[in-house]
């Protein structure tokens, strides 16, 4: 996990952050990107792309990343932002955000497949980033966890649709919430179930 890190620093590169994001696929709640800059003299044991672990282990990992690191950030781009660039622009301006407001500029950014040329910091975007790479991997810890606590807390005030469990992701209990309930303002717009309940209801009222 430690590759491309490795590989950096022989080359004399000493603050490498990695960057990565949670969230493209829901139909509501932010896109989250996480940046981090880990400390080589404090390699933490275990990070590995937040998808392949519990959400027990990614708590306590979130943990450890945010007190051992060298310097990390999280930034949250809105439902309406979305809808407004796209999931992939909200994607991107989400991990840029997250490496702009670090208290560290790093010398070398680590993405998972994002090229991110306008930050105007060498950067290396990696295929399954977050498999490959402990940076990333830290990464994508942070915003998954910062997500996920973030809809938890987004289930107390629409309740129905399951985002404490789903997360805002399209399972069949917020499917058939969208359906009887309605949409709410953090639903993305854009998305396709979303927007067939919109003009549905567009149609019915004309």
């Amino acid at each position: 996990m430690y590759e491309y890190e490795n590989a950096l620093r022989a080359r004399g590169v000493q603050t490498i952050c990695g960057v990565d994001e949670a969230g493209r696929g829901p139909l509501a709640g932010p896109v989250v990107a996480g940046a981090v800059i880990l400390n080589d003299n404090d390699m933490i044991e275990g990070l590995n792309d937040s998808k392949q672990l519990s959400e027990k282990k990614r708590q306590e990992l979130a943990k450890e990343i945010k007190a051992r690191s060298l310097a990390y950030a999280i930034s949250f781009i809105s439902p309406e932002k979305i809808d407004e660039i796209n999931i992939y622009q909200a994607s991107k301006l989400a991990m840029m955000e997250a490496i702009k407001s670090l208290k560290i500029q790093p010398q070398h950014i680590l993405s998972d497949a994002m090229p991110l040329s306008e930050i105007n910091i060498p950067f290396t975007a990696i295929i399954k980033g977050d498999c490959l790479s402990a940076s990333i991997a830290a990464g994508s810890i942070l915003a998954k966890v910062a997500r996920d606590d973030y809809m938890i807390k987004m289930a107390e005030i629409y309740p129905g649709y399951g985002f404490e469990q789903n997360k805002g992701y399209p399972t069949k209990i917020h499917l058939e919430a969208i359906e009887k309930i309605g949409i709410t303002p953090i639903h993305r717009k854009s998305y396709h179930p979303v927007k067939a309940v919109i003009e549905k209801q567009l149609t019915f009222n004309f």
